[in-house]
This record gives structure tokens, sequence and C-alpha cells, in this order.
């Protein structure tokens, strides 16, 4: 059986465990937390980074990879585009929310979730005005016309539109929505994503997980 080795709650591990729900993969869960200087996990991912997939003698890590592999191993239903000039603008916006944007929400994320949950340290609200007011706006402003009225990216719910919607959620926790009066579009293609079966079923599990349970 496929083993995930992470944790709830990143964006990234998030991504890989809708993908396997979404596609009725069965996989087993290896708890595993980002850097931190595990030597048994860093024999798997030297980089330290999660998830990791191991599935017999085939070991990857990278969250793009992985969720590539899938498509790859499981076409149906699909999670990426057929049409090359499609699946070229699916994979630009996993990059582009998976890179630029989860790294503004996550700071989101860390200063208002889990630096006071964890550290038992304050927020520091000066760079959190500087993520909502200064570095996402223009990631807003560039995402807002591309997204769809209503549906999704590509038709059908697909990775690019995980890749969008996921690091929002993040920023959710931390008390940050996308304003949805100033970006009508992305805010409902959020909340749609939301409301899919299977990313339903994996942010319930997160919901435990951050209650303790």
């Amino acid at each position: 059986m496929i083993e995930i080795h992470g944790t709830h709650g990143s964006p990234f591990v998030r991504k890989v465990y809708i993908a396997l729900a979404y596609k009725n993969i069965a996989y087993k869960n290896v708890h595993q937390m980002p850097f931190a200087k595990d030597a048994e996990y860093e024999k798997l991912n030297p980089m330290g980074r999660i998830p990791t997939l191991v599935d017999g003698d085939l070991i990857i890590g990278d969250s793009k990879v992985i969720c590539r592999h899938l498509e790859n191993t499981h076409p149906e239903p699909a999670l990426y585009p057929r049409d090359p000039a499609d699946r070229a603008r699916a994979e630009w916006f996993e990059e582009l929310a998976g890179d630029r944007v989860a790294e503004y929400t996550a700071g989101i994320f860390f200063q208002r979730f889990m630096k006071p949950l964890a550290f038992k340290q304050e927020p520091d609200e000066e760079l959190i005005t500087k993520l909502t007011t200064k570095r996402l706006p223009p990631l807003l402003d560039y995402l807002e016309p591309l997204m769809p009225a209503d549906g999704f990216l590509f038709g059908d719910f697909m990775m690019a539109d995980l890749s969008v919607a996921s690091p929002f959620f993040n920023a959710s926790y931390a008390g940050y929505e996308v304003d949805a009066d100033q970006y009508p579009r992305l805010a409902g293609m959020i909340q749609r994503v939301k409301e899919q079966p299977a990313v339903a079923g994996v942010l319930a599990e997160e919901a435990k997980m951050f209650a303790g349970g």
C-alpha cells in the first residue's frame, strides 16, 4: 500500500491527500512533521520536506511530483487537463500558488495561528499587515480575472483549482479571508473547491487535528 509521510495542515500534503481521495486510492498515512531534523526520514527525503510517497521501491518527494505520478498511474478521474496548452496553464497555476501564494499565506498562518499556539508568542502584526496589504494584493489582482465566474478553471474540478484554493485554507485558520466584494471570482472559486467531497473530507480531518481530536 502507498505510504504518505506528512501531516494534516500542510497545503502541500493536503494536495496529495485530496488527490488520493479523489481518485479513490488507498493509502497509509505516516505522521511526519516538516524540517524535524529526523535522520530516519531524511533517508527517504534528504530535503526534509513533506510530503514523501513510498510505494514499494518508489520513493518520491514534492507534492507536484507526487500528484503528477498519481495522475499518470491512475488517470481517471482526471486532475489535469489532457490538452497540452491547458495542461501547461494548469501546471502554471500549480507552480504560482505553490510558490508565491503559499509563501505569503503561510506567513499569515504562522504568525496568527502557529506562533501563539505552538510557541506561545505574540504574532508580528506589522509583518501580517505587510503580507495582507502589500504582498498578496498583486497576486489576487492577477488571479481574479483568470478565475471562472462559476464552476472550475477547466470545466471539472482539477488540481489547478485545488492548488489555487489550498493556501487560502491555511490563511483562513488565521482569520484571513479573500475579500469577496473585491475578488468575487477568486473567493467564489475557493468556496466551491472547499465544498468538493474529497476536499471537505480532508478538511474535516484537519479540523479534528487542530481541535486535538
